[in-house]
């Protein structure tokens, strides 16, 4: 009995020891959960038609951290997307080598350039052609990532997607969506962008073929974006867009003032007539967005840190074949906009 005791003590000692030493090489605040946010909320009057709004245009909060040495995870939801709650981020992602990255749930489509920046990364008040009517997704699936800093940096992305987009998850495929991106970085503040994908809402194969480039230079930001979409089998034209703009931040050196720098900018954008591809009731495709080309100025005022706080005012003025065929937020429009990100 006395060597049973002796025995289970001495077990129970190795144990508590094993997990003191492996509680010493964890620090715990590795593990602890990040909260971010992001705010933005805007009046916009547009001077076609003498009509004004206020919006809550994001209410985002999301949670991410590690919890385990290779494996991380995301969660973002929208609390206000123009009055809807949405659910974004759900994903966990495994770095199972160096530079390697396996992600599974649901994020957005590694496709484009713009489409990717979150709200509180964004140059100017609305979104671009390209981002949000022609390459915005986000949907549940699988991707493969691997990056290289050494040498000649890139980063490459693929991945399957069920097609179905945020909401619509139950439904059983035949035909997985992909996507694909490679971003080289050959030398200091320059980037070039390639990405394609492939979507299929309500049967219909839609090809997107996308290559976008920006340049860093002292104070300046140039970048251009084109996007080329093609519908397979299918009686509807091609689709291009374009988004080009310049970024110049002005640095405030009077430690005094309420901002920290002004951001001035300009954007020209176009896209054609695009359709979504869900079919109308005799099985045509038909016109979700006019052709039409953008140009925007603004400017953008921050406060610096701790947290970022932009003002940002931009004037959109559209140019339409026929304004009759406009929808009626997308006309000539003045938008001042505070975005808070925490």
């Amino acid at each position: 009995m006395r060597k049973q005791l002796l025995a289970c003590t001495s077990t129970l000692l190795m144990a508590v020891s094993s997990f003191t030493a492996t509680a010493q090489t964890i620090d715990l605040k590795d593990y602890l959960p990040e909260v971010h946010g992001t705010i933005r909320g805007k009046y916009e009057y547009q001077t076609t038609n003498d009509e004004q709004r206020f919006q809550v245009r994001n209410a985002r909060i999301s949670f991410s951290g590690n919890v385990h040495p290779k494996v991380r995870y995301k969660a973002e939801i929208d609390l206000c997307d123009e009055g809807e709650m949405k659910m974004l981020d759900a994903y966990v992602c495994v770095t199972p080598f160096q530079n390697w990255e396996v992600t599974i749930g649901q994020k957005r489509v590694p496709f484009t350039i713009d489409a990717h920046r979150s709200p509180h990364q964004q140059y100017f008040a609305n979104r671009s052609f390209i981002a949000k009517q022609m390459g915005s997704l986000r949907d549940a699936g699988a991707t493969v990532k691997y990056k290289q800093k050494e040498g000649f940096p890139f980063d490459i992305e693929a991945g399957l997607f069920s097609g179905s987009g945020l909401t619509e998850q139950k439904g059983w495929h035949k035909v997985l969506c992909y996507s694909g991106k490679i971003q080289m970085f050959p030398f200091k503040g320059y980037n070039l962008t390639l990405s394609t994908q492939r979507i299929r809402p309500a049967d219909t194969n839609i090809y997107m073929y996308d290559v976008g480039t920006y340049y860093e230079w002292n104070n300046w930001h140039f970048e251009v974006e084109a996007m080329y979409k093609r519908y397979a089998h299918v009686d509807f034209d091609d689709v291009w867009a374009v988004d080009a703009f310049v970024n110049y931040d002005w640095f405030f050196r009077n430690q005094k003032m309420l901002f920290k720098k002004m951001s001035i900018l300009a954007r020209f954008d176009y896209m054609g007539n695009n359709s979504e591809g869900v079919p109308d009731e005799n099985g045509q495709l038909v016109i979700d967005d006019h052709e039409r080309k953008r140009i925007t100025g603004g400017l953008t005022f921050s406060l610096g840190k701790p947290f970022q706080a932009d003002l940002r005012v931009n004037y959109e003025k559209y140019f339409y074949k026929d304004l009759s065929l406009a929808k009626p937020s997308e006309q000539d429009k003045f938008v001042i906009e505070m975005m808070v990100r925490f």
